[in-house]
């Protein structure tokens, strides 16, 4: 049995969160040949996209993608986007949420405390406090 990915759990969880309190969710994104958005509106291989109510239709947040469909300039369009493409999840109002370093993996991000440290090769993950 392979590992699943916890990418798309923690995409919906924290735009669950956003609607429920009330909030934009926003959806950073790595644009790539896989990905479906406007072109006219990438910025430096990125694309931000507003994922509330209001925003789109027909939201679909699987595991293996996330689809919709939008307005841009007034223009439908269709999106689609693979969930190994999305940097990070954040509401608009208050910027919390979860960025997504690098590609999907199984190792925890290093801490950036200042310092330089070895990891440590206990072969357990670990949990980190994210503000």
């Amino acid at each position: 049995m392979s590992d699943l990915s916890t990418r798309p759990y923690l995409i919906r969880a924290i735009y669950e969160w956003c609607m429920d309190s009330a909030l934009t969710p926003f959806l950073a994104v790595r644009v790539n040949e896989k990905t479906e958005v406007p072109v006219a509106y990438v910025n430096g291989g990125e694309i931000t996209l507003n994922l509330g109510a209001g925003a789109v239709r027909n939201l679909e947040m699987g595991n293996e993608f996330i689809s919709c469909n939008g307005r841009f300039g007034g223009s439908p369009f269709q999106l689609f986007i693979p969930v190994e493409a999305v940097i990070g999840i954040f509401a608009k109002e208050t910027g919390q949420g979860l960025v997504f370093q690098g590609p999907d993996s199984q190792q925890p991000p290093p801490d950036s405390g200042g310092e330089e440290t070895k990891p440590k090769s206990s072969g357990r993950p670990m949990l980190k406090i994210v503000k």
